[in-house]
């Protein structure tokens, strides 16, 4: 009887596990059937550096969070191992979001660099091997958010990233960013004369990302580049057919390339330039609405010019917490959604909330199948 239940356990646990699903596929495996089409009758949903209101910035477990969250988009920043590996992270020190204060076999590699215009020191991305890299564990930016991922989640590479979003059960967006290029050009070199953004370009070719805003290829593998550097987007622009954002900072700031504030390249005369190689742009919210102590002030008209060039507003960064809720949203992200998808016009959002945004749209403008392009 004993031998006889042996038998019958060994088949069953064999049975499990050959029929287990996996629960991370490589690109182009497991989706044979039509994927579900990109929404594109409402505002964008931008998972900003994944869910990372939950999970550690930039990981997978943020990405694979978002997406199940409803993101339409799944948002990143690329930077460079010294080696000339593209990874995703925010910072170009590691101090803030990694846990190498922990790696002691590192302790001596702390620099000084100058930082469009800052001298920082921290321990630079660039004076790693990505071996070394693969060694650190992320951990949340936040002090006030969730710490129990702290150390769980590996920094991830590009080519993971772009692997999690076509592995999706649907069509679902990427939005990397080509992140201090001119700091990265400065630090890394990579063979034949190749520049970052070659590297950065070279890599979505890999994959298959081409295509217009709105093309049929496009919708399928459906992609915006981003930078707050003009001359990378206008460089790339004879490489690339892939639809452009150009980010813009608080108006006092420069441009890290050609050195221009954002305040001048917010005028009429410079949209009238770069709308030939960018379909938008990427302000920070109160650039587009400025606050004081906290209190709304009235809108700029950044919105309304960008739309009269032709130019989608995709502005940054939505946060459920407290500290980024002005007071006249009384502390409800869904009163702040309200205001800037229905009064301010925008066409896409970038948060770190991406269910919250989801449940929002659903409940306030649902998708229906078949629903239309946006125009």
């Amino acid at each position: 009887m004993t031998t006889l239940c042996t038998i019958l356990f060994t088949l069953l646990l064999l049975f499990v596990c050959c029929s287990a699903r996996r629960t991370y596929l490589f690109p182009g495996i497991g989706h044979k059937s039509p994927k579900q089409p990109l929404q594109t009758s409402r505002p964008f949903n931008l998972a900003h550096r994944g869910s990372n209101g939950e999970f550690p910035e930039e990981t997978a477990a943020a990405y694979r969070r978002s997406i199940k969250e409803g993101a339409d988009f799944i948002e990143t920043d690329i930077l460079s191992s010294k080696d000339g590996v593209l990874v995703c992270h925010h910072d170009v020190i590691l101090d803030i979001t990694t846990d190498i204060a922990e790696h002691k076999e590192f302790a001596g590699r702390q620099r000084a660099y100058d930082v469009q215009g800052f001298n920082i020191t921290g321990f630079f991305i660039v004076d790693f091997t990505w071996k070394e890299l693969q060694t650190l564990r992320a951990k949340q930016r936040f002090s006030f958010r969730d710490q129990q991922y702290n150390g769980k989640f590996p920094i991830i590479t590009f080519d993971e990233y772009i692997s999690i979003a076509l592995d999706a059960s649907r069509a679902v967006g990427i939005y990397p960013e080509i992140k201090d290029p001119v700091f990265i050009n400065e630090h890394v070199k990579w063979p034949n004369g190749k520049r970052f953004e070659d590297v950065f370009v070279d890599t979505l070719k890999k994959y298959g990302y081409r295509g217009s805003y709105l093309s049929k290829h496009w919708l399928k593998q459906p992609c915006f580049i981003q930078s707050f550097a003009p001359s990378s987007l206008v460089y790339i622009s004879s490489k690339t057919d892939l639809p452009k954002i150009f980010l813009i900072g608080h108006t006092a700031w420069q441009t890290e390339d050609t050195k221009q504030t954002f305040l001048e390249v917010t005028s009429d005369a410079y949209f009238n330039y770069i709308k030939k190689y960018v379909v938008g742009i990427g302000p920070g919210k109160d650039t587009v609405v400025p606050a004081v102590n906290n209190h709304l002030q009235a809108p700029t008209d950044l919105v309304v010019r960008a739309h009269a060039h032709s130019l989608q507003v995709h502005p940054y960064t939505f946060r459920n917490e407290y500290q980024y809720i002005h007071f006249e949203f009384h502390q409800d992200p869904y009163i702040e959604f309200d205001f800037w998808i229905n009064k301010m016009g925008v066409d896409g959002l970038f948060t770190d909330f991406t269910g919250s945004l989801h449940d929002f749209q659903e409940w306030t403008s649902p998708l229906s199948p078949g629903n239309g392009e946006r125009p």
